[in-house]
């Protein structure tokens, strides 16, 4: 008798059991997304890796990829939909805006702008010291009222300096073999490899006027992708979130995760500069902020106003354009 109720017993819990299973719902498939970067992966991108890397967006139930243009910019790309999500920087994206490109800045890589310019030691104690100078540039409108505007201010002779189209993809090599005698750079990056191969000058663009604290770079998504799948983009940016907060607690784990996930291999044995590089961006990717990928409104319609003002675009971008807080936990 006990052997039969412990018999009836086991078939009913194996029924009870295969009847359950029955009901569970299949696991919802990941959905994907597209991230392309604005250029090959440096220290700007790492909490993306990171985020990928530490399983962040799979806790998310995303599965993304992470490309690099190759058929015109991140942004066009990102406004024709064939990504959801990419990376610019404000001062370039103003054009976008002009044109109505369909994209939106949702959330800032890093705190305050670190962009600003690079010359030879003894050559640049204020921007005056452009003048006369063989200055390195992509001939971006916004950047050279902006170069003009820093020379003048400081009581340089602005129409002195020799806009050169061409740039370097070593800085302080071009530098210090006298190919330029300046031109703009983002410290983290060309800044800290100057630091490394020399004495250089270097000025922050803000330090000199409060307007040009403004965000680069910044990621950007798909106008379409935001209003028609609003929960994945906040998904994606929460993932992304953590992935940059583990990088300002961690910068050399971070540093590592570049390194190897960079596809490229540019970055293979140059990991004592990606590592410095990552040890002072970790530190500026929130800062003093209110919190990681905020976007001060009144630092970004500042800076748009003063494009305006001061000629640098035709057509002015009204306030609070371009840019959401909205998809921010």
């Amino acid at each position: 008798m006990k052997k039969f109720t412990a018999l009836f017993l086991a078939i009913i819990l194996a029924v009870s059991l295969c009847a359950c299973a029955g009901n569970q719902k299949p696991a919802e498939a990941a959905k994907k997304l597209t991230l392309c970067l604005d250029y090959t992966p440096n220290t700007n991108h790492s909490g993306i890796f990171a985020a990928k890397e530490k399983g962040y967006f799979a806790d998310e139930n995303l599965e993304v990829e992470i490309i690099q243009p190759e058929e015109g910019t991140a942004t066009e790309l990102c406004a024709a939909g064939k990504v959801q999500l990419a990376i610019d920087f404000q001062d370039y994206l103003a054009p976008s805006y002009i044109q109505g490109l369909g994209v939106t800045a949702v959330a800032a890589i890093v705190n305050h702008n670190t962009a600003g310019i690079l010359a030879r030691k003894g050559e640049l104690e204020t921007p005056k010291g452009l003048e006369g100078d063989k200055y390195a540039t992509y001939m971006a409108p916004i950047e050279l009222a902006m170069t003009d505007y820093l020379c003048t201010k400081a009581g340089g002779d602005a129409s002195k300096i020799n806009y050169i189209q061409d740039y370097p993809t070593n800085a302080a090599e071009a530098l210090s073999n006298n190919v330029f005698d300046s031109l703009c750079i983002y410290y983290a990056w060309d800044g800290i490899n100057a630091e490394m191969s020399g004495e250089y000058d270097f000025v922050y663009y803000r330090d000199y006027d409060a307007v040009f604290d403004y965000y680069s770079p910044v990621i950007i998504a798909n106008n379409d992708f935001l209003k028609n799948d609003t929960e994945t983009a906040k998904a994606a940016l929460r993932a992304i979130k953590k992935g940059y907060e583990f990088a300002v607690e961690n910068p050399d784990e971070a540093a590592e995760i570049l390194i190897s996930s960079d596809e490229t291999g540019a970055l293979k044995g140059r990991e004592e500069f990606v590592k410095k590089s990552q040890q002072w961006i970790s530190k500026q990717y929130i800062a003093d902020g209110k919190s990681w990928g905020y976007i001060d409104p009144a630092r970004w319609n500042a800076f748009y106003k003063w494009c305006y003002e001061n000629k640098a675009i035709e057509t002015e971008i009204p306030e609070n354009t371009g840019f959401s807080n909205d998809y921010l936990d």
